[in-house]
């Protein structure tokens, strides 16, 4: 194999997008997944490429020393593109010490093992930390877009976390010049997406009829990116980007949180043969997040005019294609959303340990 890579959280959502981008792009390389299957890990995800010649998965968590030690020995990584993450705000607000073992201990750990194994041989090798527009907080104005530049200003846990993850990562490049680079992209959405996050959640809850709550008066804003074009992005960057940068990834693409949701519900009803304002009735108004940032919009011209990268699809043909993929999975969607995959994986792998 030319090259051997780590890609942690390769069972998530985004992850699994990576995943199967490497694996089916690039057969000389052996794509070596870690994932610790935790309720947003699913292997179902990476289905498509379980039996490639050149994927092999290893079920693990990135906090653990000792073990990503023996993983490093047991595959001689030449890179690590690192999503493993707990990601999301609002268990963040009620779980904040896991989200910095996690983000923070875990990527120091990954870190701090690459360094030992690559520092007498550091051609070729790079850590590709993948992190959040959140980091840099929220925009007040309109004309204000988040650069590689802009100052941290992370304003939750969750984003607290990957902020300290990111200057970590800057830490050993520029302390021990471990080869590094970074992205820092916007809401992504697709498909294999958890459904804790708005847009699959609300798929799921339109299909099943339930109330679709909105925090405060839906006047949040976010730039959305297409999963597949973010695997784009980060397979651009992970091959041409420089050693010591930072790339913002972003859809160009900001909507109001009601806005989005409005179209979603139209768009599900013409797909469930339901009469229009049907499934915009479900709208219900909730308290807002503690806070909650006003608004995020990325600014990628540095990925597109250096490396040549721009999202492939426009927004609403975009959610068309996710709404899509989710009527057509409605059993990994019930799978999900009532925790079996987590009973199998959890059996499977007590027997693969007794054996």
């Amino acid at each position: 194999m030319q090259k051997t890579i780590l890609i942690t959280g390769g069972a998530g959502f985004i992850g699994a997008h990576v995943i199967k981008r490497f694996v089916q792009s690039y057969p000389d390389y052996l794509i070596v997944n870690l994932d610790k299957l935790t309720y947003a890990g699913n292997l179902e995800n990476v289905k498509d490429v379980e039996n490639a010649p050149n994927y092999q998965f290893e079920k693990g968590d990135i906090t653990g020393l000792d073990y990503i030690r023996d993983l490093f020995k047991k595959y001689a990584f030449d890179a690590v593109i690192h999503l493993a993450a707990e990601s999301h705000v609002d268990r963040s607000i009620s779980n904040p010490l896991l989200f910095a073992h996690t983000n923070v201990i875990g990527t120091l750990t990954l870190l701090q093992v690459a360094k030992e194994n690559w520092s007498n041989h550091l051609d070729g090798k790079l850590f590709y930390h993948v992190s959040t527009d959140e980091v840099y907080g929220s925009l007040e104005n309109e004309d204000e877009f988040f650069l590689e530049t802009t100052p941290y200003d992370p304003r939750s846990p969750y984003s607290a976390s990957k902020a300290s993850s990111d200057h970590f990562v800057r830490a050993y490049y520029n302390t021990y010049n471990l080869p590094i680079v970074i992205s820092n992209c916007s809401n992504n959405y697709g498909a294999y997406q958890f459904p804790e996050k708005l847009i699959p959640l609300f798929i799921n809850n339109i299909i099943h009829q339930k109330p679709l709550p909105v925090y405060g008066e839906g006047l949040n804003v976010r730039d959305w990116l297409y999963v597949e074009d973010h695997a784009s992005a980060i397979d651009v960057i992970f091959h041409r980007g420089k050693v010591g940068e930072t790339y913002n990834i972003g859809g160009f693409n900001e909507w109001k949180n009601i806005d989005l949701i409005k179209l979603l519900c139209k768009l599900m009803d013409d797909k469930l043969s339901r009469p229009t304002g049907t499934s915009a009735q479900l709208i219900t108004y909730v308290k807002d997040r503690a806070g909650h940032d006003l608004r995020y919009a990325i600014d990628a011209t540095k990925l597109n005019q250096e490396l040549g990268w721009q999202p492939s699809l426009q927004f609403e043909e975009g959610l068309s294609k996710t709404i899509d993929w989710y009527l057509e999975n409605k059993e990994w969607l019930a799978n999900v959303t009532s925790g079996e995959y987590q009973k199998y994986y959890e059996k499977q792998y007590a027997l693969n340990e007794r054996a």
